[in-house]
């Protein structure tokens, strides 16, 4: 607020007149009274030339007067101003007044002086004295005072019980500072305007106590679903206390039984307009109990087709209310039915459109057109509107046996519905010519898809299986002669390097069956107690090698991350597959960052996944900013063999891998994908509870040094139904200084026990043959020799034939293929165990 100078106004305080300055005309009197008597003296031959260098020098003066007038550079004396503004003032209908810094009155207007019942003559009394004689008002003058005073300035009503004049009157009074600390007070009387508000209060009040005591229950709910309003009649009915309903608030859920709100919440009326609709639904007390009610209910629109908060009439149905129809009785219990019923019904006319829904049809098309006037077919997708159009014209013809039509709904991705249809032919003369039922089928489908997947996925696991135990066989029989050869044709030899390529190519076909196994959720898995973090940060020198310079890596480590339990070698597989993955599809480069997190129970069932149970977890994530996924591609990607890859770059096995060996583990996989932007991997495995003296595995997994001494010379039995895998296996344990006894089943095996037993070591079996497989020759050797050590060699998973042994069993297990360093390894860990 600008302030007022106080010089502006001098001391009088009722007014002063303008003073007119004469003493610039008495001195141009004298000038000509002195010219002409020089004149008179000296002649017109002396003066003339004087007078006109006199009036040369005026007219310069002026002339320069005008300039700098109009420049700015002089101005008008201020008092013809002065005078305007304190006439003004003088003619305002408010009392004026102006005080100094002690606070004195140096000017007040007439209407101050009839406001507050001076005498025009009299002394004048400062504001304050005057307005805060009384206590309530004190404090308010002392407040704008000291505002002004300040340099701030304030406004303040007041009520004086006993103002000047008589009586009580309400005033308003502005104080705004002055230059040298004065102040400009403007007070008004607005005792008028007040009784008009108290008189608009009081009967507003009065409005309000007659809706809150009218017979019939009101409300109003805001377009968030918050009841704005309930009356008292309503809370009454309803066992609520209005006072508490005020301070805690209501919802409009929390008002209506089952899907009441959706019906409420839709909007049937077009921009502009307040469609009145009529409808019967439950409210629910407070103690639990229905309340059946007839609603008439209006939702305002904007002109834009904004709604408004709406205005309902509610009518009590309850049996005993007044006012109740004949067949009171029969319509709420339609209405109960109707509405409470778990399947959307819909009254359409003959064109299809929508005459009358009940609650959970609303509850169902919710956020869609789904009030009276829309069309059945609007509310489905535009693949499914033929159908439904073509059942909908036979069944409003009178066709009674319209077989249901399945429907894609409107509304989201994956819903799904299945529509009955039935004529009406009641011959009532109503709009209705269908009622059609609709059952949401969306999770019946949902679980359809997921065991469908599921068949197709455990068809290829048992195929993949299959196929990876013969060829575990033969790449067996192909490794074994590739490492005998190795040994007659040692490094510079001519055949050396075809050898070499032979045993490098067999390693590869290994990797790619245990790819498949991997798939097949059928390989030995050797679970520990593993910290995500650690396993993470021991991958990150590979990994970044792997994604190379054009890709980011970046890894966020949650905090105080549960432990988990899995292999770690093949967890480690995993990571690595997401991550190339992630690095092929980011051609331009980008970022890729590995996330790890814990995820309580409670924010697990905020997770919509299809098949997954909450509990707690811990997450790793792997993110991408490449191209992403498109929907029709996700639910193959997991597929063994599908890639959208070129012919050559990959085989179609590394995202199956990775599925395989989270589901083997126990886990979860899913994936969240968009086009453009990227996608992320969520990988979620169980937490684990170690036990005690139980610590996690923190290394990554070095793979055990091979001793250097492979020798040996125990007695083993060999067991192997494979003619070419006996004989390749004999023949490296022989070269190795082992003495070996050969059989083709278990029952062979069990003949040379019986002959030899006391000389065999180590017995060396297959898993899978005739006749007696390797778990029942187990058990029948170790009931003459308890202590027998046996090793299972299988291209089958361990756990595959693990379950159908004693928990107390002890034996080593051996994958197929292995080579010979690794066998002979193993006859040497287990030797030296038993010794």
């Amino acid at each position: 607020m600008s302030d007022v100078p106080a010089s502006r106004f001098p001391a009088p305080s009722s007014g002063q007149g303008r003073r007119i300055r004469l003493w610039p005309a008495a001195v141009l009197a004298l000038v000509a009274i002195a010219g002409a008597i020089a004149y008179g003296a000296f002649g017109r031959a002396v003066i003339e030339p004087v007078s006109l260098a006199v009036l040369f020098v005026l007219a310069g003066i002026g002339v320069l007067s005008l300039v700098a007038l109009a420049l700015g550079l002089i101005g008008r004396p201020a008092e013809g101003s002065d005078d305007i503004g304190r006439a003004g003032l003088d003619a305002h209908p408010d009392g004026v007044a102006m005080t100094d810094a002690a606070g004195a009155v140096s000017y007040a207007n007439a209407a101050y002086r009839q406001l507050l019942g001076l005498e025009s003559d009299g002394h004048v009394p400062p504001p304050e004295r005057i307005l805060g004689s009384e206590a309530a008002a004190a404090e308010a003058m002392f407040r704008l005072a000291n505002a002004a005073r300040s340099g701030h300035g304030g406004t303040e009503e007041i009520r004086l019980a006993s103002a000047p004049g008589g009586g009580s009157r309400w005033f308003r009074v502005r104080a705004r500072p002055l230059d040298g600390g004065g102040a400009l007070w403007d007070i008004a009387d607005i005792s008028r305007e007040r009784s008009r508000q108290e008189t608009l209060f009081l009967d507003l009040q009065e409005a309000v106590d007659f809706l809150d005591h009218a017979p019939a229950g009101f409300f109003s709910v805001e377009p968030s679903g918050d009841v704005g309003y309930i009356n008292a009649t309503l809370a009454d009915w309803l066992g609520y206390d209005l006072a508490v309903v005020d301070r805690e608030g209501m919802t409009l859920d929390r008002l209506c039984a089952g899907d009441g709100g959706a019906l409420l919440r839709r909007t049937a009326s077009q921009p502009g307009e307040g469609h009145v609709e009529i409808l019967d639904l439950d409210f629910l007390r407070r103690d639990g109990r229905s309340m059946p009610v007839r609603l008439f209910h209006r939702v305002p629109v904007s002109t834009e087709g904004v709604p408004g908060s709406s205005r309902t009439l509610v009518l009590n149905r309850t049996e005993g209310a007044a006012g109740e129809e004949a067949l009171r009785a029969a319509e709420v219990r339609f209405t109960r039915f109707f509405n409470n019923t778990p399947i959307a019904i819909a009254a359409c006319d003959e064109s299809g459109q929508i005459v009358k829904t009940n609650a959970p049809f609303a509850r169902m098309f919710e956020g869609l057109d789904n009030a009276a006037g829309g069309t059945l077919c609007a509310l489905v997708d535009e693949n499914s509107r033929e159908a439904l159009g073509t059942a909908l014209a036979s069944a409003a013809s009178g066709k009674a046996d319209e077989p249901s039509v399945e429907v894609a709904l409107k509304g989201g991705a994956d819903r799904h519905g299945r529509v009955f249809l039935s004529p009406v032919t009641d011959g009532g003369g109503g709009e209705e010519a269908v009622i059609a039922y609709i059952i949401d089928t969306s999770d019946q489908k949902a679980l359809e898809r997921q065991f469908t997947q599921t068949q197709k996925m455990q068809a290829f696991g048992q195929l993949a299986g299959g196929v990876a135990h013969d060829f575990n066989n033969l790449l067996q029989a192909i490794m074994g002669n590739a490492n005998l050869l190795a040994l007659n044709h040692p490094e510079g030899d001519p055949s050396f390097t075809y050898i070499n390529q032979i045993t490098q190519i067999s390693h590869r076909a290994a990797v790619l069956v245990r790819q498949i196994l991997a798939f097949s959720r059928k390989q030995t898995l050797r679970p520990t107690v593993l910290a995500l973090n650690d396993v993470v940060s021991d991958l990150s020198m590979t990994l970044n090698r792997l994604v190379g310079e054009s890709v980011k890596l970046d890894f966020v480590h949650g905090r105080d991350l549960w432990p988990v339990l899995a292999d770690l070698n093949q967890f480690e597989q995993v990571i690595i597959n997401l991550v190339v993955n992630a690095r092929d599809a980011m051609p331009g480069g980008g970022v890729v960052t590995i996330r790890t997190r814990n995820i309580t129970a409670e924010d697990a069932r905020a997770l919509d996944y299809e098949g997954f149970t909450p509990a707690d977890y811990v997450a790793c994530e792997v993110s991408d900013t490449g191209t992403g996924i498109a929907p029709e591609i996700r639910e193959k990607i997991f597929e063994p063999f599908f890639t959208t890859k070129e012919v050559g770059s990959g085989t179609g096995l590394g995202l199956s891998t990775v599925y395989g060996i989270v589901k083997q583990t126990g886990g979860f996989i899913y994936l969240d994908s968009e086009i453009g932007k990227g996608t992320t991997f969520r990988i979620l495995l169980k937490r684990h509870i170690p036990q005690e003296g139980e610590e996690p595995e923190l290394s990554a997994g070095e793979t055990p040094s091979i001793q250097s001494d492979l020798t040996g010379s125990a007695t083993i039995l060999l067991v192997e139904d494979e003619d070419s895998v006996r004989a390749i296996n004999s023949m490296q344990l022989r070269t190795s200084g082992y003495e070996v006894h050969e059989a083709a089943t278990g029952l062979e095996a069990l003949e040379l026990l019986e002959e030899i037993g006391d000389e065999i070591s180590v017995v060396l079996s297959d898993v899978v043959m005739p006749e007696m497989d390797g778990p029942s020759l187990l058990r029948e050797a170790r009931k003459a020799r308890p202590s027998l050590r046996f090793i299972f060699v299988s291209g089958h998973a361990e756990d595959a034939f693990e379950r159908n042994l004693p928990d107390d069993e002890d034996f080593a297990f051996l994958p197929k293929p292995f080579t010979m360093a690794q066998l002979l390894e193993a006859l040497k860990k287990v030797l030296s165990d038993a010794a």
